[in-house]
């Protein structure tokens, strides 16, 4: 059980007066040091000062990995500021609620972006605008960078809080989790379990850092040995030669990043990119042992939410298709719909309680009726939908909200899209429940090709129609070029009922409308 109650801070600054030139990270391959870190972030605390925020106050941040942006992170951290990181592929009505709703004193935007924030109709007149990435212009951070003074204010205590990250919105408005330093701290404990960190190992680091699974990073130098390989973002076809060249032992999976390069063509680098181990959540069962079989690494699962210091319980013993165990802050519960402890093997929602007070998020920001709906007493009702075997091992089956209903059954997306995932065809699909003619749900299933195939819905509905019930085969089957997707490359499900393609209809002799 780690001590986190110095939080994540004082470990930066004592590392980097004891190892300053040890590499904390490298950004596209230039090497950044813990006195680096140390230096830069101290350096924007003082600026933070000078714009005039204090302890508590918002900044909202909306720009892309970079050394800049890690030094901010640490920079709030030390000046007791409130990050509020924001997708940077956000814009318009989206956008502009999630500023509006988080209130920040200051924004801080790479340059192209600024734009952006003023096109989403965001009330922020009240907030001063910095840039990133044009050093010439009257409101530039860069210039900042210059001051060489420590920063030596004590660090906010371990519980006070670090973020407001909002949630990814698959599925709905998003809701700003309050995520305190003790919770990122532990955060990048979880991360040092599930991955099984050892001194020497580099971890790629292709996820944003305004995503949980980004931002949690960030700690791990902090607690072994490790350092971090950060890139711009994620590309299939550059994944495995940016792998090879970062001099990685560890990748970051997350919902379909897998399934995604088991499809991409073989290629020289499969067994040469050096990794050893992908750690995080989503993996299929099913692709599984193909994907350690073809790239020789070893998968390493977990589950968790933001709100619950991100991981919850990680998978060490191998069991395929598990997420695995508590780590040892958490337990975990199922409760079937009477709010009874599931038997065993029955499926009921996952329930978390904290053996480690502060672990778990203290609310959702300015949202009373979400706090009270997940939170209950000592526990956090996640919503999701979990089993266990007779080992005590995790499953997950997605979420109640995926759920549709169809002529009396339910139906969760997880098993409709699980398998239609599997077709030679298909690179990603998504399922979304629609109105039906007479009362309950529709199945409507969107499918994006793999690169060079096509997908004929007649038999594409066909071929699912002999693996699935015939309650869980679509009735919609619609074929798009692309998905809207979530900073950790989930796809953003609330978008699809806006979408103009035509939907083949399985019921209707295969008319679109």
């Amino acid at each position: 059980m780690p001590d986190t109650d110095d939080g994540f801070v004082p470990l930066l600054t004592r590392t980097a007066r004891e190892s300053p030139q040890r590499l904390f990270a490298s950004f596209n391959g230039n090497p950044i040091r813990f006195q680096d870190v140390d230096r830069e972030s101290s350096a924007l605390a003082h600026w933070l000062r000078r714009q005039g925020l204090g302890i508590g106050d918002a900044v909202a941040v909306m720009a892309r990995n970079g050394r800049v942006t890690l030094a901010l992170m640490f920079a709030m951290a030390k000046a007791g500021a409130v990050w509020v990181p924001v997708n940077v592929r956000s814009q318009g009505e989206n956008l502009g609620y999630i500023l509006d709703h988080a209130s920040p004193k200051l924004v801080i935007a790479d340059h192209d972006l600024v734009a952006a924030i003023k096109e989403s109709g965001a009330k922020i007149e009240g907030a001063a605008v910095a840039v990133i990435g044009k050093a010439e212009a009257p409101t530039a951070v860069e210039p900042a960078l210059a001051d060489a003074r420590p920063f030596r204010e004590s660090p906010p205590h371990a519980d006070r809080p670090f973020a407001i990250m909002y949630t990814s919105g698959t599925t709905g408005r998003p809701k700003g989790v309050i995520v305190s330093h003790r919770m990122l701290r532990l955060s990048g404990e979880a991360i040092a379990l599930v991955s099984a960190a050892a001194a020497g190992d580099v971890f790629f680091l292709w996820e944003p850092l305004y995503h949980i699974g980004g931002a949690q990073m960030i700690v791990l130098p902090l607690i072994r040995d490790v350092r971090l390989a950060m890139v711009d973002g994620f590309s299939a076809g550059r994944f495995w030669g940016e792998v090879r060249a970062s001099g990685a032992s560890h990748i970051h999976h997350l919902g379909a990043l897998l399934p995604i390069l088991l499809k991409q063509p073989p290629g020289a680098l499969d067994r040469a990119h050096g990794a050893r181990i992908s750690f995080g959540g989503g993996c299929p069962g099913d692709i599984w042992r193909p994907f350690e079989d073809r790239f020789g690494v070893q998968v390493r699962e977990c589950y968790g939410m933001t709100e619950c210091s991100s991981v919850t319980t990680y998978n060490e013993a191998g069991v395929v298709g598990s997420v695995g165990r508590p780590v040892p802050w958490f337990d975990v519960t199922l409760l079937n719909a009477d709010g009874r402890a599931a038997a065993l093997g029955e499926r009921g929602e996952i329930v978390v309680r904290t053996l480690v007070e502060g672990a778990i998020t203290r609310g959702y920001f300015k949202n009373p009726e979400a706090t009270a709906k997940a939170l209950r007493g000592d526990t956090f009702h996640t919503g999701d939908i979990g089993s266990f075997d007779a080992d005590g091992n995790l499953f997950f089956h997605g979420r109640f909200t995926d759920n549709v209903r169809v002529r009396g059954e339910n139906v969760t997306a997880f098993e409709v899209e699980h398998v239609a995932a599997k077709h030679p065809a298909v690179e990603d699909c998504a399922m979304i429940g629609v109105s039906a003619d007479l009362g309950e749900q529709d199945i409507k299933l969107f499918v994006k090709p793999r690169s060079g195939s096509t997908i004929d819905p007649p038999a594409f509905s066909a071929w699912l129609g002999e693996r699935l019930a015939p309650y869980q085969n679509p009735r919609y089957v619609v074929v798009i070029d692309d998905f809207e997707r979530t900073p950790s490359e989930r796809i953003m499900k609330h978008r699809l009922k806006n979408r103009r393609e035509p939907a083949w209809d399985r019921l209707a002799a295969g008319r679109t409308r």
